[in-house]
């Protein structure tokens, strides 16, 4: 018998209750619910809506019902829809007619509502605390690698020279901003859904402060029909996943192409790699290319609740039934990949020699040359024209920059002199480079401050 079925005169057809049930992916909502509960009945007491002995008694039994679940002892029932509905069967066969008392000026849609708002929140902080651990890798590896100069890239060509530090903080900048904007989700959505009621919150003089309160959260929502409709906070989560996982696909790709033959930037740790099953050669980066496989899953989530809340009119709808999978999902797949993605980054070697070899080639201190000219009073622009002639020349002769004579500097430009082969040099040309947030160790070292900085002030 459903604890709704009054208004029915028969039974569901059990297509349909499978159709409607959700204990199959929800019950992971069962200490959330059982804090929902808790506060509830808390308050119904303080108030005089039931007496505080059944107040009590329903909290007594509501915790005993949490350690059984956790010991494995009570096991949910797909007869009872939801985990709501779970609890509340529980909880009357445990403590008899006191326990029907607990939805007294309460719905399901609040219910959900918060119970979905506390676990969120749990998860952003498990989420949060799995960055910082991020960030510090990172830190790590910008301070071991300061001097380790590789080539910078645009279109995936060589262009300039940084280190591999400069690159290792560019990923931390980013790492920070998710880290923020996982912050300012859960200030947004820090508002309590309970007592909002099925859209109009209720008739009992219920104190809306008071559970928000005793839930942690910093205050009710201002309207009701706003609060048991709203999953603004779960799309703004799966956003900042979204985005997260971007940003770890786009290491991954790196990291993927560091460590090819091609390139020997890095060698992945043999416990961070596979092989292959027929080519006892390889060493594949299958944690790069499943983190950056899984960001389309994330995405997905996103994409999948953007479109079940884009026509709903106000309050409940059962779609919203459907805002569950795909944030649990996400949740599921970004804390699965940040800390096998933090443990690959922390073991790999950065192979110093190749990335310096590549940095010598391509003509990347081009740019250098022609800031050369330029200090010297020429137009930039009209440098640019120049130092592209020597790279032409360069090309024709099989020489480099750094390499060609000075009677070829000379003869493009009488403002060539000996010290250009010091100003052309990899060293001179980042160090050069001593601009806030440039690629200098001056200026990556505050940039490793700033990242440990911001570490310390949320540890």
């Amino acid at each position: 018998m459903k604890l709704w079925s009054g208004r029915f005169q028969k039974d569901v057809d059990s297509q349909v209750n499978d159709f409607n049930s959700s204990i199959s992916f929800d019950a992971r909502l069962y200490r959330q619910d059982i804090a929902g509960s808790i506060a509830h009945a808390t308050m119904l007491g303080e108030q005089g809506i039931i007496a505080q002995t059944e107040a009590e008694q329903i909290v007594n039994g509501l915790r005993t019902i949490l350690e059984e679940v956790e010991s494995g002892v009570i096991e949910f029932s797909e007869d009872n829809e939801d985990i709501h509905m779970n609890m509340e069967v529980l909880l009357t066969q445990k403590i008899g007619e006191a326990g029907k008392r607990l939805h007294t000026g309460r719905s399901r849609n609040d219910q959900v509502a918060v119970d979905f708002r506390l676990y969120v929140k749990e998860q952003i902080n498990e989420i949060i605390s799995m960055i910082l651990r991020l960030e510090s890798t990172l830190v790590k590896q910008a301070e071991n690698n300061i001097d380790a100069v590789m080539p910078g890239y645009t279109h995936l060509q060589r262009a300039q020279p940084l280190t591999f530090a400069h690159t290792m903080m560019a990923y931390a900048n980013m790492f920070r901003r998710d880290l923020t904007r996982f912050e300012d989700c859960i200030d947004r959505m820090n508002e309590s859904p309970l007592g909002a009621g099925a859209l109009a919150t209720s008739t009992h003089p219920i104190d809306r402060d008071r559970t928000a309160q005793l839930l942690g959260f910093t205050k009710p929502m201002d309207n009701s029909l706003d609060a048991v409709s709203d999953r603004d906070f779960a799309l703004e989560f799966l956003s900042a996943c979204s985005i997260l996982m971007m940003h770890l696909s786009r290491f991954s790709e790196e990291i993927i192409l560091w460590c090819s033959w091609e390139f020997q930037f890095i060698e992945l740790d043999d416990a961070y790699a596979t092989g292959s099953s027929i080519m006892p050669q390889k060493k594949n980066p299958d944690i790069a290319e499943l983190v950056r496989g899984k960001t389309g899953r994330v995405y997905g989530s996103l994409i999948s609740l953007l479109t079940v809340m884009k026509g709903l009119p106000l309050a409940y709808n059962k779609d919203m039934q459907e805002d569950k999978e795909p944030v649990f999902d996400a949740i599921d797949t970004v804390t699965l990949c940040l800390p096998v993605f933090t443990a690959m980054l922390d073991t790999l070697t950065v192979k110093r020699t190749p990335m310096r070899n590549a940095a010598a080639g391509g003509f990347i201190t081009a740019t250098d040359c022609a800031d050369y000219l330029a200090k010297k009073g020429m137009p930039f622009r009209e440098a640019y024209g120049i130092v592209g002639k020597l790279v032409d020349r360069c090309i024709r002769t099989g020489s480099t920059l750094e390499t060609l004579p000075m009677e070829d500097y000379k003869e493009i430009s009488s403002l060539f002199d000996n010290d250009i082969y010091e100003n052309l040099s990899l060293e001179a040309c980042v160090e050069g480079r001593n601009v806030f947030g440039g690629p200098a160790s001056s200026s990556v070292k505050q940039q490793i401050e700033s990242i440990k900085s911001f570490i310390k002030e949320r540890e």
